[in-house]
């Protein structure tokens, strides 16, 4: 069984954060939310009560699950958010509570050690090495691999 998805990205410079959970079949639905720095900024619900007696309910749920998780991550990029996440809200929305701000932590009392540096990995004897060259950076793989954008340049 799938419990959900998580996924974390950088859209204009800002990070975001996708979650896409299973309700299971007690409260059958799924549901999508878009955050940006711990506040939602859209979300997603849809019920699959209809469908609970389908033969690979799993598999099902998961494929529903998927493709709502892809929906918001491609509403997000094709700018559907970009009011809101521009500080702007629609005229039928209402007024934002003032945010408070926390104090800051104090500092750790002691620094965290240093990780060890990786060895180099062993060549395997009979096997030329080619590095995998990816264009962007993981943000951007992650939201391209998500949308099928690697499908669509493989067709071309």
């Amino acid at each position: 069984m799938v419990v959900g998805f998580n996924h974390n990205f950088r859209y204009r410079g800002e990070l975001f954060h996708v979650q896409t959970e299973d309700s299971g079949l007690k409260s059958p639905h799924i549901i999508t939310l878009l955050y940006r720095g711990g506040t939602i900024l859209a979300s997603k619900k849809t019920s699959y009560a209809d469908i609970t007696k389908v033969d690979r309910l799993e598999q099902v749920v998961e494929e529903l699950m998927k493709e709502q998780h892809r929906e918001m991550l491609r509403r997000l990029k094709g700018g559907e958010f970009d009011e809101i996440i521009a500080g702007q809200r629609p005229a039928d929305a209402p007024a934002a509570a003032p945010a408070t701000v926390a104090p800051p932590l104090p500092p750790p009392a002691t620094p965290a050690p240093k990780s060890e540096a990786r060895p180099e990995p062993t060549p395997v004897a009979g096997r030329e090495q080619r590095p995998t060259v990816h264009e962007g950076n993981l943000d951007e793989i992650i939201l391209s691999y998500l949308l099928g954008d690697d499908e669509e340049k493989k067709k071309e």
